[in-house]
């Protein structure tokens, strides 16, 4: 696939799938389906994704370098252009779409509340890697952020906390009746407060589990994760996948050990297709402790 780069990983109604960009040829999609061999090898320069504006990519002006641990596939000047015109980044508020606020479980007290445009129909939630989640109104952007913001204060919810506290709560979850228990209290809490804008209309009680959508049987039958691998210029990584949370890539490799792949620090890279047998030479390093880490999660 000469000239094609990693641009990540994407989540749509068919599932996980990388993402491919090329200059001339625009954007493909590979999917990331249980027990599909993945093997390729780095090339020798991680690159910015450029910007992206619905459909449309716009190309990273200056081409710029990124390092090879960074979390973002953006130089500071994209990431810039990125949050001018952004939803998240509240830059945006003319659009006329609605919007769902959602409460979106993690772990145990880790629990979220969020917006993402309806027409997404939970796609955002499967981005975050939510483990379970439940939709509480649907309105208008500004109502849907109001509300957002008076949900997270009186309910003592956070919109955002460090990326690690999910991978260490996706290894050993509790049972989707317990998690659905505990939105089901936040769920009834949010619909008694007064203050929220007339605009939004709530939704009835009903929540969503995303145990299948990321294959966490396999996760489980699998065993514990051995470590995070590390692309760098020039490395190997060959395995079959086991799972997929969000943009966390669980890889198989033939020794017996399964591996973490975030496909955010993958993102960039030029990959080339390697042969049957290759060895995985990228690094592995040991997962950051739950709960802590140096990423927050974002809003979208």
């Amino acid at each position: 696939m000469t000239g094609w780069r990693c641009a990540g990983g994407r989540w749509g109604p068919a599932g996980a799938a990388l993402v491919w960009l090329h200059p001339e040829h625009g954007e493909r999609t590979s999917p990331l389906t249980a027990d599909r061999p993945l093997a390729f090898t780095t090339g020798s320069r991680r690159g910015c994704t450029g910007v992206r504006r619905g459909a449309r990519l716009t190309p990273c002006p200056r081409q710029a370098e990124l390092p090879a641990g960074a979390v973002s596939a953006q130089c500071p000047e994209c990431a810039r252009l990125d949050r001018s015109y952004s939803v998240a980044a509240d830059t945006r508020t003319d659009d006329p779409r609605p919007y769902d606020v959602y409460l979106a479980w993690f772990a145990p007290g880790l629990v979220k509340v969020g917006i993402t445009a309806a027409e997404r129909q939970g796609v955002r939630l499967l981005e975050q890697a939510a483990l379970s989640h439940a939709l509480l109104g649907r309105g208008p952007l500004m109502a849907a952020r109001r509300a957002e913001s008076v949900l997270g204060a009186a309910l003592g919810v956070p919109d955002r906390f460090p990326y690690p506290a999910k991978r260490a709560a996706r290894e050993a979850p509790p049972e989707p009746a317990a998690r659905a228990a505990e939105l089901a209290e936040l769920h009834r809490r949010a619909g008694a407060l007064p203050g929220l804008p007339e605009s939004l209309a709530r939704l009835p009680w009903a929540p969503v589990h995303h145990d299948a959508d990321y294959g966490l049987d396999r996760l489980h039958r699998a065993g514990p994760t051995a470590g995070l691998l590390c692309p760098a210029a020039g490395v190997s990584v060959a395995g079959t996948v086991i799972a997929v949370a969000g943009p966390d890539l669980y890889l198989g490799l033939p020794d017996g050990r399964t591996v973490l792949l975030d496909l955010r620090r993958l993102a960039g890279w030029p990959l080339s297709a390697a042969p049957p047998g290759t060895a995985t030479t990228a690094a592995v390093a040991a997962l950051p402790p739950g709960g802590k880490g140096p990423e927050p999660e974002g809003l979208f």
